[in-house]
C-alpha cells in the first residue's frame, strides 16, 4: 500500500478500514482486514494489531446474517460505492455512524463518520458531510428563514436549504427551491395551516408535529417542526400513508376484537343468568334484565306456542296496543313470528318497509309500535320450537353475520333455560302434589290437646323429602303421635314414607302397644324389600292419666317444656326401622303435666355436617324455654324464628308441638294393655318402673317390680289374650293385673327342688295385702298393695 495514502488515513479524524477479498474458485467467501487506523480501532473496541489480518466471519460473525457481508461483496463486484447509516449501543462502541463504502483494489475501503461530531457550519467539512447525509435521508428536509415586515411580524419564509428528496416532493430541483420564498414554492402552506405553525415555532421555540391528509392524492404526511436558531425553522416531512393505513387496520382489528369480546361476554353473562334461573318467572326476569341489553334491542317480546296459536308470555318495552294484538296470534297469521314458530328459521327485518311488506293487509297487521327493525328468533330445543323471541330496534339496521350468530345463540340459550323451567315447574307441581298427598291435610281435633305442625322443605323442585308427622285419635282420651324421617330425598323415599305412615296408623288403630306398633312397622318395611331406613318416634298420650308412653327408633328425642324447664325427654333408644328383623323396641313412660308443651321434630332442625347435634339440642331447649306463649302455633313460630340448628338449613324439617290442656287427674293412676306374650313381662316392668320413678316411689320400686313380674308372668303362662296392668297411688302403691281367665290363682306347695309355684307365696310375703276378684265383663283381677 502507498505510504502517502496510509499517512493520510492515519491523520483522518474519522475511522478508516481497508479489506481485501478472500476468494474460493473465483467467488468471494470472506474479507481480510489489511488496514485500520487508530480511530477505527477505538470505534471497534479492539486492539489494532489484533484486528489486522483477521477475517470478517471470525471477528464479526453477525455480518454474515445482517446483510453487511453481502453488501461488501456487491461493492467489490459492481465497483459502485454505497453509504450506510448504523447505530450502535454497546459497551465498546456507542453512537450514530455513517459508513461510506467504496471499492479498493480487489476489496473495499470504509470511512466511519461519527455523526455526533458534525456541525451545522456550512463552511466546515462536517457541515458538508451533514448536508450529504441529509441528501441521502429517507425524509424530506428543509431549513426556513423567517421574513419579517417593518413591525417584526413574519410574513413569509425563505428556503435556506432543502435536501434532494424534499425538492423532489415539491416537484422542483433543489437549486430552484433554495433561496425561494415559501409563498412561491408551497403556496398551499397558508390554506392547510402550516404557515401559522411555522410562525409559532419560530416565535416560541416549541416543537410541533402534525399529520396532514391529502385525500385528493390519497396520501397522509407527517411534518415535524423545530426552531434552529433565531428566525430559523427546521422542517422534516415524510409520507406515512402506509403507516396510517396500518394503524387504521389495527384499530379496526381491535374494534372487531372488542366487539367479539363484548359479544362473548354478553353470551357468558346471559348464560350465567339463564343457568341460575329455575322457574319461568326467573327466566323471564333474566331475559329482560340481561338478554335484552346484550342484544341491543329497545323492545323484547317472547311468544310461546299453544296448540294452533302463539301467546305473549313476556314483553318489555312494547306498547299496550301491540301487546294486546299478541295475546293470541293464530299460527297462520302473516306476522313474521308465526312463520318462525312454524319453521324454526329466524327472520330479520331491517326497515319498516320490510315489516309492512310482510303484513300487506293493514286490517290484520300487528302494529310496529316504535320499532324500525326486528329480529324474529326461534326458541328451539332439540328440534322442538317452543315459540318465538322478538327483539325490536328503534332505528333501521342491518344484521351482519356475526350479529345474527350472536342473536341465534342468545335465543338458543333462552329456549334451553325456558324448557328447563317449564319441565321443572311441571315436575315440581307433581312433586308438591305428592308431598301434600303424603302428609296429613289436617290433624284431628282432640279434646284436651292442642297441636300445630310445620313442614319446611329444604330441597327444591322434584326432590320430595321423607319427613312426616301424624296424629291418631285412638279414643278414650288416648292419642297416637308420630314423627319420622325416611333416609333420602326422592319420590321413592316419599312413597316409602307414605307406606310406613299408613302402616303405623293401622297398627296404632289395632291398639298395639307403642313397641308393638314399631315392631310390626319394622317387619313390614323389611318384607316389602324397600331397602329403606326410617327413624321414628311414636308416642301414646293418655290425657286423662297425664302420662305418655314413647318408643324411640333411631330418632332425636322430644323436648318437654314444663313450668320449671325445657329439656330432652330421657327415652330408651332402639335402632331405626328397616335395619334388622330381630330389632327390639323398648318403651319409656313419662308424665305430661297440664299446660306442658311437648315438641317432636326431625333431625334437620338441630344438626347437619356443620352443626353438632348436641349444640342443636341446646339451642332448641333454650329457645323453647323462653317461648312467650304455650300456644302450639306461637311456640313453633318462635322456634323457627330463633335460628335453632344449622343456618342455612341443608335438610327438610318436620316439627310438631303439643300442648296439654287436660286438667291434672284427680288421682294418680295409669293402665296399659300388654299382649299375652313373654316379651310383655319386661315391657310391664319398664312401664311400672318409669311410672313409680316419676311418682317418686323409688323406695317401693324393687318390691313392686318383683311382685308385678310374678303376677304378670303367671297371667301370661296360664291364660290367653291380653293382660291389663294398672297402677294407682293411694296410701302406697296399688297394682292390679287383669286377664281373660275366670280361674282364680292358687297357691302351691313348693319344696327346695321345685322350679315354680312360689309366685303367690312371694306376693303374700312381701305385699301388705293382696287378693283376686272376678271381673263382671269376664276374667279376673289379681291385685296387691305395698304401703
Amino acid at each position: 500500500m502507498d505510504a502517502q495514502l496510509l499517512a493520510l488515513l492515519d491523520d483522518d479524524p474519522q475511522g478508516w478500514v481497508l479489506a481485501r477479498a478472500v476468494r474460493e474458485r473465483g467467488e468471494i467467501v470472506d474479507f481480510e482486514l489489511i488496514y485500520i487506523n487508530d480511530v477505527g480501532a477505538r470505534m471497534s473496541g479492539r486492539d489494532r494489531a489484533e484486528l489486522i489480518g483477521g477475517r470478517y466471519r471470525e471477528m464479526w460473525p453477525e455480518t454474515v446474517h445482517d446483510g453487511t457481508l453481502p453488501l461488501y461483496c456487491r461493492v467489490v463486484e459492481t465497483r459502485e460505492p454505497v453509504t450506510r447509516t448504523v447505530y450502535y449501543d454497546r459497551a465498546s462502541v456507542a453512537g450514530h455512524f455513517e459508513l461510506r463504502i467504496g471499492p479498493y483494489g480487489d476489496g473495499f475501503g470504509i470511512r466511519f463518520v461519527d455523526l455526533r461530531q458534525v456541525t451545522l457550519a456550512p463552511q466546515s467539512d462536517g457541515g458538508s458531510r451533514l448536508y450529504d447525509m441529509l441528501d441521502a435521508a429517507f425524509d424530506g428536509f428543509t431549513l426556513l428563514r423567517a421574513v419579517r415586515d417593518d413591525h417584526g411580524e413574519i410574513t413569509d419564509f425563505i428556503c435556506e436549504y432543502v435536501n434532494q428528496l424534499g425538492a423532489k416532493l415539491t416537484g422542483r430541483a433543489a437549486e430552484d427551491v433554495i433561496g425561494g420564498r415559501l409563498s412561491a414554492v408551497s403556496p398551499s402552506s397558508w390554506a392547510d395551516g402550516l404557515f401559522d405553525r411555522y410562525c409559532r415555532v419560530a416565535a416560541t421555540g416549541e416543537q410541533c408535529r402534525v399529520r396532514l391528509p391529502y385525500p385528493e392524492i390519497g396520501q397522509v404526511w407527517e411534518i415535524n417542526m423545530g426552531r434552529a436558531g433565531a428566525g430559523f425553522v427546521a422542517v422534516s416531512f415524510r409520507e406515512i400513508t402506509d403507516h396510517v393505513d396500518q394503524q387504521l387496520e389495527l384499530t379496526r382489528s381491535v374494534a372487531r376484537a372488542e366487539q367479539a369480546a363484548a359479544r362473548a361476554g354478553a353470551l357468558q353473562k346471559v348464560t350465567t343468568a339463564l343457568v341460575a334461573a329455575s322457574t319461568t318467572a326467573e327466566v323471564y326476569a333474566a331475559i329482560g334484565a340481561v338478554l335484552r341489553p346484550s342484544a341491543g334491542g329497545q323492545g323484547l317480546a317472547l311468544l310461546l306456542r299453544h296448540d294452533d296459536h302463539l301467546r305473549v308470555a313476556y314483553h318489555a318495552g312494547y306498547e299496550p296496543d301491540v301487546v294486546e294484538r299478541l295475546r293470541r296470534l293464530p299460527l297462520d297469521h302473516p306476522y313474521p313470528a308465526t312463520a318462525v314458530a312454524r319453521t324454526g328459521r329466524p327472520r330479520y327485518l331491517t326497515s319498516t318497509g320490510e315489516f309492512e311488506a310482510a303484513q300487506p293487509d293493514p286490517t290484520v297487521r300487528v302494529p310496529r309500535g316504535g320499532r324500525q327493525a326486528w329480529a324474529f328468533l326461534p326458541l328451539a330445543v332439540a328440534g322442538e320450537v317452543l315459540g318465538t323471541l322478538i327483539v325490536g330496534y328503534g332505528h333501521p339496521r342491518e344484521f351482519d353475520v356475526e350479529e345474527r350468530d350472536v342473536l341465534t345463540a342468545l335465543a338458543g340459550l333462552s329456549a334451553q333455560a325456558l324448557q328447563r323451567a317449564l319441565l321443572f315447574e311441571t315436575r315440581t307441581s307433581i312433586a308438591a302434589e305428592l308431598q301434600r298427598a303424603l302428609l296429613p291435610a289436617r290433624l284431628p281435633e282432640v279434646p284436651g290437646l292442642r297441636h300445630a305442625a310445620r313442614y319446611l322443605p329444604w330441597t327444591h323442585g322434584v326432590d320430595v323429602g321423607g319427613d312426616w308427622y301424624d296424629l291418631i285419635a285412638l279414643g278414650n282420651g288416648v292419642v297416637g303421635v308420630v314423627i319420622g324421617d325416611i333416609a333420602g330425598h326422592s319420590a321413592a323415599a316419599a312413597a316409602t314414607m307414605g307406606q310406613v305412615r299408613s302402616a303405623l296408623r293401622a297398627y296404632a288403630a289395632e291398639r298395639h302397644t307403642p313397641a308393638g306398633v314399631l315392631h310390626h312397622a319394622n317387619q313390614l318395611l323389611l318384607d316389602l324389600h324397600l331397602d329403606a331406613i326410617a327413624t321414628c318416634c311414636y308416642l301414646e298420650v293418655h290425657l286423662t292419666e297425664g302420662t305418655v308412653t314413647a318408643v324411640l327408633a333411631g330418632h332425636p328425642p322430644p323436648v318437654l317444656r314444663t313450668d320449671d324447664s325445657a329439656a330432652l325427654v330421657d327415652l330408651r333408644r332402639s335402632v331405626p326401622l328397616g335395619v334388622a328383623r330381630t330389632a327390639v323396641f323398648a318403651e319409656t313412660t313419662f308424665l305430661l303435666p297440664p299446660a306442658a308443651n311437648l315438641v317432636l321434630y326431625t333431625d334437620g332442625l338441630v344438626e347437619d355436617h356443620r352443626h353438632p347435634i348436641d349444640q342443636g339440642f341446646g339451642e332448641l331447649c333454650a329457645a323453647l324455654q323462653i317461648a312467650p306463649s304455650r300456644d302450639p302455633d306461637a311456640v313453633l313460630d318462635h322456634l323457627l324464628d330463633s335460628r335453632v340448628g344449622p343456618q342455612p338449613r341443608t335438610d327438610d324439617v318436620a316439627v310438631l308441638c303439643l300442648t296439654n290442656d287436660s286438667p291434672a287427674p284427680g288421682r294418680r293412676r295409669a293402665a296399659r294393655r300388654f299382649r299375652g306374650e313373654p316379651v310383655s313381662a319386661p315391657s310391664a316392668r319398664r312401664f311400672a318402673a318409669d311410672l313409680l320413678t316419676a311418682w317418686g316411689q323409688e323406695r317401693l320400686l324393687n318390691d313392686a317390680l318383683l311382685l308385678l313380674d310374678e303376677v304378670v308372668t303367671n297371667a301370661i303362662q296360664h291364660t290367653g289374650g291380653d293382660v291389663l296392668v294398672e297402677l294407682r297411688l293411694a296410701d302406697g302403691v296399688w297394682v292390679e293385673v287383669t286377664d281373660s281367665s275366670d280361674r282364680p290363682p292358687a297357691q302351691q306347695a313348693a319344696d327346695a327342688d321345685s322350679e315354680g309355684g312360689r309366685g303367690l307365696l312371694i306376693v303374700a310375703r312381701l305385699a301388705e295385702d293382696w287378693g283376686t276378684e272376678t271381673v263382671p265383663s269376664g276374667g279376673k283381677k289379681v291385685w296387691f298393695h305395698l304401703p
